[in-house]
């Protein structure tokens, strides 16, 4: 029958426990680590520096997270901050493109 509904090259595949990229993981596990060491050098008296050096672990965490339409939260938030910064033109050039505008074109060129 043919009905695939994931194209060939689909990138689940490349893809570790077809979830996370390596960055990903690198990002996460560098947070808990930090997390860690936090956790033994803070004395576990004060609520307040327990919940300071438990942050970068939660930070971390939440970028990773996997949310639809994206690869992940850093990947969203990134596309956001490319959206804009990034400014670009786009110049139509279909069918209907007239003459007398691909004269102006080339004089802006």
């Amino acid at each position: 029958m043919n009905g695939y509904l994931v194209p060939a090259n689909a990138k689940k595949g490349t893809l570790i426990f077809n979830i996370f990229r390596p960055f990903d993981l690198i990002l996460f596990c560098s947070g808990v680590g930090v997390s860690l060491l936090a956790l033994a050098i803070v004395p576990s008296t004060n609520m307040l520096a327990v919940t300071l050096a438990l942050l970068p672990g939660g930070i971390c965490g939440l970028l990773v997270l996997p949310i639809p339409n994206y690869h992940n939260v850093l990947c969203a938030l990134c596309s956001v901050y490319r959206f804009y910064t990034e400014r670009r033109r786009y110049v139509w050039k279909g069918w209907c493109f007239y003459e007398q505008f691909k004269d102006e074109e080339r004089k802006s060129k």
